[in-house]
């Protein structure tokens, strides 16, 4: 069964289903590029990974206490020691490791990385981890490849963009030979996914990708209607939005 949302669907914005939407949406966008692209490019999944400390866990170490005890050296260099039991103690996992899926698309006859597209998750987003994907960000933008940027939260501050549109999703095409200039397309939550392009070496081509149909795909395989309306859009919806989400699902139930 489709979304009954004309774009992206907000529910699934909710941090219950947005990890498990990100790891299906990325290798479906990966096929649909690589039949576009192919065969002088390849897509590959490779991605970022962000190491959280877990401060709310126990976290215990035991150190032993040992004491060594020597007689004096006898006649015949004799020496007795002694230790004693040590404490006991526990190690609690400390970490959380995430791992968060992104695009190369690549070039067959060397392997170079020409195009990234990314799918922000909302650790791209904010705290310290934002601050790690900024510098991964820097270094594409101080290269030759190109990325694309692809943010359907509305939570979270907007990466640094000039002149940023107000709206609730946002796509960035950045081609190496235009910077510091991108290309945006902003998007409502009544408003379609749109047609994006992917650009690939020197800008001489680039695939055309409609991430509506994408969308579309993922949203039924997963079989999302069974359960994600059970819980509320995270971030809230404005009064209005939440007036238009009711609308929208009670004429999906209507059908």
């Amino acid at each position: 069964m489709p979304s009954p949302f004309p774009g992206m669907n907000p529910y699934l914005e909710n941090s219950e289903f947005w990890h498990d939407f990100h790891e299906r949406f990325v290798p479906k966008l990966a096929e649909a590029i690589t039949a576009e692209v192919r065969p002088d490019y390849f897509c590959k999944i490779d991605e970022h990974v962000y190491i959280h400390e877990m401060s709310a866990r126990e976290r215990l170490i035991g150190r032993s206490d040992v004491s060594v005890k020597s007689d004096e050296w006898s006649s015949h260099g004799d020496q007795t020691a002694s230790t004693t039991a040590p404490a006991r103690g526990r190690v609690s996992e400390s970490i959380d490791v995430e791992r968060i899926n992104f695009i190369e698309v690549r070039d067959r006859s060397n392997r170079e990385v020409v195009t990234v597209v990314e799918l922000l998750s909302p650790s791209n987003k904010s705290g310290g981890d934002r601050n790690q994907y900024l510098a991964k960000r820097r270094s594409y933008f101080e290269s030759r490849v190109h990325l694309v940027e692809i943010d359907l939260l509305r939570g979270g501050p907007r990466l640094p963009i000039d002149e940023t549109p107000d709206c609730d999703y946002l796509i960035m095409v950045s081609r190496s030979p235009m910077r510091p200039e991108v290309e945006l397309w902003p998007i409502n939550i009544d408003e379609p996914l749109p047609v994006i392009p992917i650009p690939l070496r020197d800008g001489r081509d680039e695939a055309i990708i409609n991430l509506q149909i994408q969308f579309e795909a993922v949203f039924e395989a997963a079989a999302y209607q069974d359960y994600i309306y059970a819980s509320s859009p995270e971030p809230p919806l404005s009064d209005g939005q939440r007036l238009w989400a009711e609308q929208t699902l009670e004429r999906d139930t209507l059908k």
